[in-house]
Order: C-alpha cells, then sequence, then structure tokens
C-alpha cells in the first residue's frame, strides 16, 4: 500500500511521540508499504523551524535527510496537477499546506495517514 504522511504523522512518528496512533506506527513500520513524504510537509516544516514553532531533535538541514533514509520514505514532488486540484477544492480546510497534502492523495490516489478529521470532507482515504 502507498499512502502520503502528513506533517504531524512524520514527525510524530520519527520523533516516537506517543500521540501518534497505533494503528498509523504499524502502517508505516509495515515494509511492504510505501510511505511518502510531500516537499509541502518539508517546506511547513522549515518554516515553522525557522519561526521558532518547531523543535526537532536535529538541525533541519540533517532531520530531513536523516530520517526519510533511516525510516524509508519517499519524497513527494509537487507537480502541476497536484496544484490545480488545490483550485478547485471547497474550503473545508483553510490549511494551505494541507490543501496540497489532500490534492496530492487525491490525484496519486493514495491513502493519507493522518489525525486531522476534516480530511475526510474531502473524500480522501484517512488512516488512523
Amino acid at each position: 500500500m502507498k499512502f502520503l504522511l502528513d506533517t504531524h504523522s512524520f514527525i510524530w512518528f520519527v520523533e516516537g511521540n506517543p500521540a501518534l496512533s497505533e494503528n498509523a506506527r504499524q502502517l508505516i513500520e509495515e515494509p511492504t508499504n510505501e510511505a511518502f513524504l510531500s516537499l509541502a510537509s518539508v517546506w511547513e516544516m522549515a518554516i515553522k523551524v525557522s519561526l521558532g514553532k518547531l523543535h526537532l531533535s536535529q538541525p533541519f538541514d540533517l532531520f530531513i535527510p536523516n530520517q526519510v533514509l533511516l525510516n524509508d520514505i519517499t519524497l513527494l514532488d509537487i507537480t502541476v496537477s497536484h496544484t490545480l486540484l488545490v483550485a478547485t477544492l471547497p474550503f473545508h480546510h483553510r490549511d494551505p499546506f494541507d490543501r496540497l497534502l489532500i490534492a496530492q492523495s487525491l490525484v496519486e490516489s493514495w491513502s493519507i495517514i493522518s489525525a486531522d478529521s476534516v480530511f475526510d470532507a474531502y473524500g480522501v482515504n484517512r488512516l488512523w
């Protein structure tokens, strides 16, 4: 199974945060599954780190490459088709990063691992 990680799911997983559901943790750890992290999430984390709103266990320039390699997570580029869908999504969710993750999940036909129940209004297959 291929799935996209919401930003908080990625952070909670790699930092061992108990806020991540046991089901989500098992899905990410299952070796036959393919986990993806959007560059939108990387961008979101970079902004939050620079604002002092996110503190990571390593400097940001080491954290992302180390964690995606260590946890066998693939980075997902942002494509034109992803952004075109964002333009047509209803505004159930106002966060621009989450809207892009929703669009990527829909365009790629992948599930998304997220605690955010607002995602359900878009018809994505949200796993938690």
